[in-house]
């Protein structure tokens, strides 16, 4: 089944990607659409790499105060799929890339896929649009029963 759901993606990817390109250089003109899709491979590429570096800092930051920076490391991920997303050319997998490049909804997204998985419980809350951590103004507390044996 996974075999057939992948080719049906390979498939009909490319068959819409024509569909829309054609439709596009048909108002606009073959010119103007080829170099459309070379601007938004040119300004995709500008804004992963500054989003990348954004997410590097942050997970920089996280090292160093020696937190885990798991979600940070998932959305580098995601910004790297985003950048393979916008060097294809067409206008579908640009629009998709270009969603994926919104900070909010990229987290939104992985949180919300890693709540479907099973990884993350509903009630563990993330601030959405910022950092991942517990609030810096309360203590950390850890409550834990031990038995020594020796």
């Amino acid at each position: 089944m996974p075999a057939l759901l992948f080719l049906a993606v390979f498939v009909t990817a490319p068959l819409a990607e024509l569909y829309v390109m054609i439709n596009v250089g048909r108002e606009i003109g073959a010119l103007a659409t080829v170099g459309l899709c070379l601007f938004t491979a040119a300004l995709g590429g500008l804004l992963v790499r500054l989003q990348g570096i954004t997410v590097l800092l942050r997970v920089r930051g996280m090292l160093a105060r020696g937190e885990v920076p798991a979600i940070e490391m998932l959305e580098g991920l995601m910004l790297l799929v985003a950048g393979i997303l916008l060097l294809l050319p067409g206008f579908i997998t640009d629009s998709l890339g270009f969603l994926m490049l919104v900070p909010r909804l990229r987290r939104t997204l992985l949180l919300w896929f890693l709540r479907r998985r099973g990884v993350m419980h509903p009630g563990l809350h993330i601030n959405v649009g910022v950092g991942v951590g517990a609030d810096p103004k309360r203590p950390r507390i850890i409550d834990a029963d031990y038995r020594r044996e020796d």
